[in-house]
């Protein structure tokens, strides 16, 4: 039984990488597969999805499309734009804002709300979006490793090893993930500030988005409030963040149709939720599942433990910088969930802090999905939108910016997360 889960997860692998537009469909056909030749239980099958992460996304995804539509983004970018002496300083603030907002929304939903603000601020101005574009794309998968609900990743991490929103900033007495991307983006920011060099020329004015709706902006402020004083309640079940997260949506939407919008309105939100995402998580959480149930999880931690030689500085090493290679070419949704279970494993064997290699696992694969075009759902998002204008952007063009960016804001957490993390053992 374990070879032929081992040989459905490889089957299962490359199939997500060869066909990415069909990656839901084959993660729910591979865990079909599982549970029909019983390698999942029927009566586990509901116990390996973990429902919290995935309400968590569904909410917080109806939620970000609210706030998108009431255009309030659109504003406070064009505020920024106002206070930048240069060009330069104008997209290097677009893209510390885009990081801003992916530390609380969903990168791809930031690139959404921001990209078409620096597209709209590049024309106005005369020059071309595409570094624009770039930065904000770039910002965003940094920053969206530094809340619980940055990004599907963050969500998927605390869900698996039960930390709540103030752990990723204390917890266990030491600082949290949070401070480390910060100090990772003070690094690449400046890096960015530099491969911007040639952009000269100061920013001519240009008109202010008006808001449409102020209440998109206090359910999210109220949604992260929540999942703050949530994360005080002792006991609590397991999916209550996810439940706080869809009663608020569900709270959007009723305001929004007593206030007289269509039902037609309240469908296209939620078809907004990114359902392909939902069932591609639920597909791998199902394979996964079973491959813990037929020991394969904990023969890979074992592997991992005797590749680094018992060295947890080696092993440390060997999955932030592994996670950076392979994400570069692969959706960090699918290694993560994949990696989880494989790092707890390792931490468990040689009694290390799991912290370590769990905060390690998610810099390298959360930054290092910036190194290639195809790397991150955002950095795709973004390239499209400028398509979308008649940009076609070269992989070259892309890496001049990204590489760079990429290696300073890993560089930077690999060494804080081993002196914060590295003696707490």
């Amino acid at each position: 039984m374990e070879t032929v889960a081992i040989t459905l997860f490889i089957a299962t692998y490359i199939l997500l990488l060869v066909l990415p537009r069909f990656r839901a469909h084959i993660a729910v056909l591979a865990a079909g597969a599982f549970i029909i030749l019983r390698i999942v239980p029927l009566n586990l099958v509901g116990d390996t999805v973990d429902w919290n992460v995935i309400l968590m996304i569904a909410g917080t995804m109806g939620i970000v499309s609210l706030f998108i539509e009431s255009r309030m983004p659109a504003r406070l970018a064009d505020l920024i734009v106002e206070k930048t002496p240069s060009l330069r300083w104008a997209v290097v603030a677009l893209s510390l804002f885009s990081g801003f907002i992916s530390a609380f929304v969903d990168n791809v939903a930031t690139v959404l709300i921001v990209a078409p603000v620096a597209i709209s601020m590049a024309k106005k101005q005369g020059i071309s979006p595409v570094p624009s574009v770039i930065a904000v794309a770039i910002a965003s998968n940094l920053q969206g490793a530094a809340t619980l609900v940055g990004d599907a990743t963050s969500i998927m991490l605390g869900g698996f090893a039960g930390m709540d929103f103030l752990d990723f900033f204390f917890t266990k007495g030491h600082v949290g993930i949070f401070w480390v991307v910060q100090f990772g983006a003070l690094a690449a920011t400046a890096v960015l500030y530099w491969v911007l060099r040639s952009m000269k020329g100061e920013v001519k004015p240009q008109g202010r988005t008006e808001v449409k709706d102020y209440f998109p902006s206090y359910l999210l402020i109220l949604m992260v409030v929540l999942l703050i004083l949530a994360s005080f309640i002792p006991g609590k079940p397991a999916i209550t963040n996810g439940l706080i997260c869809v009663a608020l949506l569900v709270i959007g939407l009723l305001r929004g149709l007593i206030k007289g919008n269509p039902l037609k309105w309240a469908g296209d939100t939620i078809m907004d939720i990114d359902f392909f995402t939902l069932f591609l998580l639920i597909g791998l959480f199902i394979v996964i599942g079973g491959l813990t149930q037929v020991g394969v999880i904990d023969r890979v931690a074992a592997f991992i433990v005797s590749a680094g030689q018992g060295n947890i500085f080696l092993i440390y090493t060997l999955v932030v910088w592994m996670s950076v290679l392979i994400s570069g070419f692969v959706d960090n949704i699918p290694y993560v969930a994949t990696m989880l279970p494989v790092v707890g494993g390792v931490a468990s064997i040689l009694g290390a802090e799991p912290n370590l290699l769990f905060f390690g696992l998610l810099i390298g694969a959360t930054l290092g999905g910036n190194i290639t075009p195809i790397g991150a759902s955002a950095n795709i998002t973004g390239l499209g939108l400028l398509r979308k204008e008649g940009y076609e952007v070269k992989v070259g063009e892309f890496m001049r910016m990204s590489v760079p960016y990429t290696l300073a804001a890993v560089t930077t957490g690999y060494i804080l997360t081993w002196l914060i993390w590295g003696g707490a053992m």
